[in-house]
């Protein structure tokens, strides 16, 4: 309920120890292995493993029941979602605001965006999915589904090996693993996951605001330095957003889908796995790099944004069939 207020309140946080404390940010930045910084790797396991733990692969089998969803899904995603990204940032970059910014800077921009655009959402959708009364086992469907080919797209990109398999691969392995033997504990009871994953949940809201903070603490100096600049990378982000939200929604009201169906698969499509984006954008460009600042900035519209469009499935949820 209040997640976008702890949110705004890590980012401004975050914002103002890295004015205050250059230093103390300069050393966490510094803690790092094959440009993957270890502090925020920690982070993101604590934010994205009790999902990981939830993800069925099981339930891939039950895909054949409803395959409308998972269709849409799919495609928003993998054929739509990356190339709209990339196209918009091309246009504001070199031609909206291209008397603003610097041709180097624009090029490093532009791939953030991509970044952005070609990881979609694993760990939040589920809270987008809860916030609108979605099926639960569908979208454990979609999830599993998009993380199978996630990982079957980014490994072939040996730059991008390193930081998907310390943040998709291991923690889903993990997950599965304890899955495994949570359900062999408690003679394959549902409830035993259930259980584990609500007990580690408020680790995983924590692991969100300090990964937000330190994010933010690292781009600290240039946000406050260059707010404009903030606000012209967010631009392509906020448009995608809206743009591919509704492309995936009007696409299952045509095809009658049903609503418990129709806002997870569309609010999947719309929501960026962010954690893995800024990973690749440090681990590629540096924390530093303009890349790894437009994906920051991804952080800060993806809550309110996700919440407004939350706001927009529940008012339209009278439109679709209920089953």
């Amino acid at each position: 309920k209040w997640l976008s207020i702890w949110v705004g309140g890590a980012i401004l946080a975050g914002i103002a120890l890295g004015n205050i404390a250059p230093g103390i940010f300069a050393s966490l930045a510094a803690i790092e292995y094959a440009s993957v910084n270890l502090v925020v790797a920690v982070l993101i396991w604590a934010m994205i493993f009790p999902m990981m733990v939830a993800v069925d692969f099981g339930a891939v089998r039950r895909v054949g029941d409803k395959p409308k969803g998972l269709i849409i899904t799919l495609v928003v995603n993998w054929f739509i979602k990356p190339f709209t990204m990339a196209a918009l940032g091309v246009l504001f970059f070199e031609v909206v605001f291209a008397d603003l910014i610097a041709p180097a800077d624009a090029q490093q921009y532009i791939a953030g965006l991509i970044l952005l655009g070609a990881a979609p959402c694993t760990a939040m959708v589920f809270v987008w999915s809860q916030l609108t009364k979605g099926d639960p086992a569908y979208t454990l469907v979609q999830v599993a589904a998009n993380d199978l080919i996630m990982v079957v797209a980014f490994a072939p990109i040996v730059a991008l090996l390193l930081s998907v398999a310390l943040y998709v691969v291991v923690p889903l392995a993990a997950g599965a693993i304890v899955r495994h033997r949570l359900l062999a504990t408690h003679g394959g009871d549902e409830a035993a996951v259930s259980e584990f994953t609500g007990r580690m949940k408020p680790l995983s809201i924590i692991g969100l605001l300090l990964t937000v903070l330190l994010l933010f603490g690292f781009q600290a100096e240039t946000i406050v330095a260059r707010p404009l600049l903030i606000a012209l990378i967010a631009a392509p982000i906020v448009v995608q957003s809206y743009g591919i939200f509704f492309i995936a929604y009007g696409w299952a009201k045509a095809w009658k889908v049903p609503h418990a169906v129709a806002a997870p698969c569309a609010l999947i499509g719309t929501s960026n796995f962010f954690e893995l984006a800024v990973a690749v954008a440090i681990g590629l460009f540096g924390l530093g790099s303009g890349a790894a600042l437009a994906t920051v900035v991804g952080v800060l519209v993806e809550v309110p944004v996700m919440l407004s469009l939350v706001a927009i499935a529940n008012r339209t949820r009278g439109i679709f069939p209920l089953a």
